[in-house]
């Protein structure tokens, strides 16, 4: 490889199933060489001035698929299976318009929630719920569900997506304190269609 005169290399990080460019980051020999052998992509922060494993704070961690070189061994494109949005922004790419994918953002609500059973806010309201008990939180997801069914039956549309939106949240709620992942339950989907 040929590093610049700062010991770094540009890599270009690319989802190995839909070929998208997700972000650019850059790795020196040390950097590159961790995520060989840990095959989770490490870059070398130029800002922090240090090794940074992608996703060790947010849980997006991208899994190394493969890798090359380019032509001139002086950049390199990495492809990887991402665990959630890649970008700092909750988007799937660095690149492109600044939407949140629908996916991203129940993916973000899913570690807030895991983020407060592992490391309790004070003054948090998913934190109260956990305080209050699991059967606390199942009777939340019971009057979540009568409150969507009742604004089912109304012609307000925006009320009904809020009382949805609190039924969502309260269910993933409780699939935590009940130890469910979320993908366990999609899976459960997933076998009926097959």
């Amino acid at each position: 490889m040929k590093y610049d005169k700062n010991g770094l290399i540009p890599a270009i990080i690319q989802d190995s199933q839909t070929n998208k460019v997700l972000m650019l980051g850059y790795m020196n020999e040390e950097s590159f060489e961790q995520t060989l052998e840990t095959k989770l992509v490490t870059f070398f922060s130029r800002s922090r001035n240090g090794i940074w494993v992608k996703g060790e704070t947010s849980g997006n961690y991208l899994k190394l698929v493969d890798w090359k070189a380019d032509c001139d061994l002086d950049a390199l494109l990495i492809r990887v299976i991402p665990a959630g949005p890649t970008c700092h922004t909750g988007t799937t790419s660095c690149f492109g318009k600044a939407t949140r994918d629908p996916l991203n953002i129940l993916s973000g609500l899913i570690q807030t929630i895991d983020e407060r059973f592992t490391t309790p806010r004070e003054g948090s309201y998913i934190q109260s719920l956990i305080e209050k008990g699991l059967s606390k939180i199942a009777q939340k997801v019971g009057e979540e569900g009568v409150e969507v069914v009742i604004e089912a039956m109304r012609n307000e549309p925006e009320l009904f997506k809020e009382e949805a939106a609190d039924l969502l949240f309260h269910y993933l709620v409780l699939l935590r304190a009940k130890e469910v992942d979320f993908r366990e339950v999609l899976g459960v989907l997933d076998g009926r269609q097959k």
